[in-house]
């Protein structure tokens, strides 16, 4: 079995949703589930990296390993490797990078995934992707598409329609291509730890600057990125007040209150 970490950012500020790490789904702060589903995946250390005592307390209050990061990172992974740092993992270590407001991805995409990248050696990171079964998914631009070789590593991101068929899709865009499948991207990434050194020393580059999608940033550098394909593509996360309610009726149906 795949030894691997995950760990969770969580920040406090939120434009459209302050403090919804702690706000409560089912009766338990939204962080505690994520931390729930890490543990499933039979994760050998879970971490959450915050830059917010009250987020620190909560956690620490669970059992859960907190760990108080700076507040000037501009990305979740640069989050996480301070705490690869912090921590002193070495550099093969992999790590799962679980977003704090993801309490819906199954344990089994975070297991699939540290054990994919493990299982090779030419990617320092690896993340996931769903078959694409709708058009209307396939031509909305807020559903990030990905292309891969044939070894499954990717050669593209894109909020753009990719790979475009062609003869197809001038005449309609009501039908997927029969030619190939579809990818969406899923954003859960795991990570070797010298990958991560790594990317800390690279600038933005112009790619994920026009298409607002920093995994760009790695295809820029001339680096792998290995695509595990999933049966399907998880639920949202929560962004808004009404993504909380949503969340907290799909876990309540899995999960019924006891009386």
């Amino acid at each position: 079995m795949t030894a691997f970490n995950v760990v969770i950012p969580a920040r406090y500020a939120s434009s459209r949703l302050p403090g919804k790490p702690l706000l409560a789904i089912a009766g338990k702060p939204m962080i505690a589930h994520v931390c729930e589903r890490a543990l499933e995946a039979d994760a050998d250390e879970v971490v959450v990296a915050t830059d917010d005592l009250r987020i620190f307390d909560a956690v620490s209050a669970l059992g859960i390993k907190a760990v108080m990061t700076s507040d000037q990172h501009q990305s979740g992974t640069e989050r996480i490797a301070e705490v690869a740092a912090l921590c002193g993992w070495d550099d093969e270590q992999i790590i799962v990078n679980l977003q704090g407001d993801e309490p819906l991805i199954p344990a089994s995409y975070i297991r699939d995934l540290a054990d994919a990248l493990a299982a090779q050696q030419q990617a320092g990171i690896a993340t996931l992707a769903a078959t694409i079964h709708d058009p209307e998914e396939l031509f909305n631009p807020n559903a990030v598409k990905v292309v891969l070789n044939h070894q499954g590593y990717a050669l593209y991101f894109s909020r753009a329609t990719i790979p475009w068929d062609r003869d197809l899709f001038a005449k309609t865009q009501a039908h997927l291509s029969p030619l190939m499948p579809h990818y969406r991207h899923i954003g859960l990434y795991a990570y070797r730890v010298a990958f991560l050194k790594r990317y800390c020393q690279w600038p933005a580059s112009p790619l994920e600057q026009i298409e607002c999608l920093e995994q760009l940033r790695i295809l820029w550098q001339g680096e792998s990125v290995l695509v595990k394909i999933v049966a399907k593509t998880p639920p949202a996360g929560v962004d808004t007040h009404a993504d909380l309610l949503r969340v907290e009726q799909v876990l309540l149906e899995k999960t019924p209150l006891k009386s």
